[in-house]
């Protein structure tokens, strides 16, 4: 596996594709396809775009990923 040098929440990684767990896609995923996939990877959460399966892949530690999901459920990201 290839990894970027930068430690920043989020980061984008090159992976073997074969070696995350299972994607996981979620519950909530409307029929138009637009969501978000999930797996676990050496300890870590990534993230790809469910319908760019070879693009760029995010990567967060299980405290960023909570951190993340608490800060949608407040309203943070109401703005954008």
């Amino acid at each position: 596996m290839s990894q970027s040098s930068e430690d920043a929440p989020g980061k984008t990684e090159s992976v073997d594709r074969g070696a995350p767990s299972a994607w996981r896609k979620s519950t909530w995923s409307i029929a138009n396809g637009q969501c978000i996939e999930t797996a676990t990877l050496d300890g870590r959460l990534v993230v790809r775009d469910s319908l760019d399966k070879a693009g760029p892949i995010a990567t967060f530690t299980v405290g960023e990923w909570r951190t993340f999901l608490r800060d949608i459920k407040d309203g943070e990201f109401d703005a954008i």
